[in-house]
């Protein structure tokens, strides 16, 4: 089996060049922000082995303007294999560049169900476009052996908007089943989600032990 790995890269924003009194001048550049980038298994998502060590990631809830898409797939919680979660949909992949009012975006297998309910708001002018979603992302720890949530909205429910790009909404639908998992039927859904006027957290973690939350979203004044 081939192991995924995640990605966080840093990136450097707007490096400064200052002067000295003697006249010679030097840049500085500035923190690196971190990026998360995480790939996750479809196939031990759906079909989750003891000795897998891939990236799992559960889309666990999705609300998008007035329609709930249904927790209908019931899935092995990487953390306690004894345990299922009923999940909307088994990731793929999430990205975030690490920024208050950066995206979060993401892609997830779903049922034939909730296709057709994405399906019918693809096809409408969404009015709202509001978005609550939560999500997890495990990773393999090799030192303590075993699972760990390395990226997740920490049980919260987190408040967003269908992220635009160039006038057109950021949600893409394949109509076509997934041939890497047959059964259950799923699709591959993906979009991107803007925060909203807010601050809200967000969860990493690089092993068991090692872990932190970061600002999602910016408080404004009213």
């Amino acid at each position: 089996m081939t192991r995924r790995r995640s990605i966080v890269a840093a990136t450097l924003m707007g490096a400064a060049v200052f002067s000295s009194p003697t006249g010679w001048a030097r840049e500085l550049a500035p923190a690196p922000r971190a990026e998360t980038n995480l790939t996750a298994s479809v196939l031990l998502g759906f079909n989750f082995q003891k000795d897998g060590q891939e990236i799992v990631g559960h889309i666990n809830s999705l609300k998008i303007g007035d329609k709930e898409l249904a927790a209908d797939f019931n899935v092995t919680n990487p953390e306690d294999v004894t345990k299922s979660v009923k999940v909307v949909g088994v990731a793929s992949g999430i990205q975030w560049k690490g920024g208050y009012a950066d995206p979060i975006t993401f892609a997830a297998q779903v049922s034939t169900v909730n296709k057709n309910v994405i399906a019918t708001l693809l096809h409408k002018t969404m009015s709202n476009t509001e978005v609550k979603f939560r999500f997890t992302f495990y990773a393999y720890d090799p030192k303590a052996k075993k699972y760990y949530q390395t990226f997740h909205s920490g049980g919260m429910t987190l408040d967003g908007l269908v992220l635009k790009r160039g006038g057109e909404l950021a949600m893409q639908l394949d109509m076509n089943a997934s041939s890497e998992v047959w059964s259950p039927a799923n699709y591959t859904f993906s979009m991107g989600v803007m925060p909203q006027d807010k601050q809200m957290q967000v969860q990493l973690a690089f092993s068991t032990s090692d872990k932190f939350s970061k600002p999602w979203g910016v408080e404004v004044a009213k």
